[in-house]
């Protein structure tokens, strides 16, 4: 039942983008919204426990990509969801905020009606204060009952020149909340204390609250062809599909642009409720560092270190000890297979060496060593000229695509769990420390039907081992 106090709200989770100034535990195929912060919970997980803390077993509306679906379910039933209640809506590609959120709004409004209101949040923002968090959402549902667009006016603690601000207008004739006056582009640090200083101008969060019938009022006005685009998409999908899976054709002509600018930029009746709950976008590594606590010399650590006549230091590892001397001011992450080393104050810039990553056509841009799947995860042991070594965790009950290769043979042992592999036209079960060879251009698929994680030793042979190299002919998951 949802909870009395947030009757008919509906939460609207944005999980998308790289994050690439958080590289390298933020890449493409596993994004900031999965990272794990100090605490060993992941921004994702926050934020869906936050949004189950308003609506209790009421609905809560993710939009994502497929290629994180089923990574953000298994997350999502391990938080307790309920069955029926993490509802998705799976973008083809990215086509920023604007269609994302008039896609949702569509699903809401028929899911609940036009009057339903929806909270909209990116899953990958920290909020420190629970309490005061759904105390805003309570003044700002008030409001976006009056027909108002309404977004969280963050109250700001210092001159920041990374986040947009929102100049505070008058108060509303109801409710708890102001007109907006402006919405102002990131300004220079002159301009960004001259704000602090006023008192008027509050960071612009990116969460936004609104019914789903005022909200596509607002579109018709102010961006009608983003409408019309999304409109004819939705009255197309099956109503009664579990997920809402767009296609991707039509949604690749939509107009990509953002919320801001296609609507609350243009919009008359936009308000700011301004809210202090220790929020945070964890846009960069200096962001994450403030997490941790310091030591005497400002050092903070997660992970194994030693640090010798350090100081304002942050260093992040995983399984490798971290050794710095005589630095200052910087930034250390280690992943295993990528190293970071960044000044604190440059932090910002990540997203460059990302951009350089993708030029050269390095795999560290996307994939870590560890690679998730529908089915589990495969980490990568060794990858050399002539071979490619893996380590499988298939999921119990799960099953691989049936496939091929081309340009490579593999060896599969088994170290733990019991395999059925299909083989060509043979099927087999493979026990631990049992073995089987897959020949180039064989058919062949991998199975878990036991109870517990299969693990399995893979051993690739050939002149290619990229992952484009798979001729999938039968998949569980719909991949192509």
């Amino acid at each position: 039942m949802p909870d009395p106090d947030f009757p008919s709200l509906v939460p609207v989770i944005l999980s998308g983008g790289a994050g690439t100034r958080l590289w390298p535990v933020s890449r493409r195929a596993h994004p900031k919204p999965f990272m794990q912060l100090a605490d060993g919970e992941s921004l994702a997980e926050k934020t869906f426990r936050r949004a189950q803390g308003l609506v209790g077993e009421g609905p809560i509306l993710t939009v994502t990509s497929r290629d994180y679906y089923f990574y953000t379910r298994d997350l999502y039933a391990r938080l307790g969801a309920s069955a029926g209640q993490a509802r998705f809506l799976l973008e083809p590609m990215g086509r920023n905020t604007a269609p994302a959120i008039a896609l949702a709004a569509l699903s809401v409004q028929a899911l609940r009606g036009p009057e339903a209101v929806m909270l909209v949040m990116p899953a990958d923002h920290l909020v420190l204060d629970t309490q005061a968090f759904e105390q805003a959402v309570a003044r700002a549902t008030e409001v976006a009952r009056q027909g108002l667009l309404v977004t969280f006016g963050m109250h700001p603690t210092h001159a920041e020149t990374g986040f947009g601000y929102i100049q505070q207008g008058e108060p509303l004739a109801q409710g708890d909340g102001f007109a907006v006056a402006a919405f102002v582009e990131k300004p220079d640090f002159a301009t960004a204390e001259t704000y602090l200083a006023s008192g008027e101008y509050h960071w612009n969060s990116g969460m936004f609250c609104f019914t789903a019938g005022a909200l596509l009022a607002a579109m018709e006005a102010h961006a009608p062809e983003v409408l019309t685009a999304v409109t004819a998409i939705f009255d197309d999908l099956p109503a009664d599909a579990d997920p809402l899976e767009i296609p991707a054709d039509p949604f690749a002509d939509c107009p990509s642009i953002s919320i801001d600018y296609a609507v609350m930029e243009r919009a008359r009746n936009t308000a700011v409720v301004p809210a202090d709950f220790g929020w945070s976008d964890i846009g960069s590594w200096k962001a994450i560092s403030e997490l941790y606590e310091s030591d005497e010399a400002g050092n903070r650590i997660r992970g194994k270190a030693v640090l010798v006549d350090a100081h304002d230091c942050f260093v992040q590892g995983e399984e490798r000890l971290v050794a710095a001397v005589g630095v200052d001011n910087i930034v250390i992450v280690d992943t295993g297979d990528a190293v970071l080393v960044a000044n604190r104050d440059q932090a910002q810039d990540v997203g460059q060496v990302v951009s350089q990553l993708h030029d050269l056509e390095h795999e560290s841009a996307i994939f870590h060593q560890t690679v998730h799947r529908p089915w589990g995860s495969f980490t990568v042991l060794e990858d050399a000229p002539d071979c490619k070594v893996k380590r499988l965790v298939v999921k119990p009950g799960q099953v691989l695509s049936l496939q091929r290769h081309q340009r490579r043979a593999e060896h599969w042992t088994v170290v733990q769990g019991t395999a059925k592999v299909r083989l060509g036209d043979e099927e087999l079960l493979l026990e631990q420390n049992q073995s089987t060879y897959i020949p180039v251009n064989t058919l062949h698929r991998l199975e878990n039907p036991g109870a517990e994680d299969i693990h399995l030793i893979e051993v690739q042979t050939g002149d290619y081992f990229g992952e484009d190299d798979i001729e999938r002919f039968e998949d569980i998951y719909g991949r192509s």
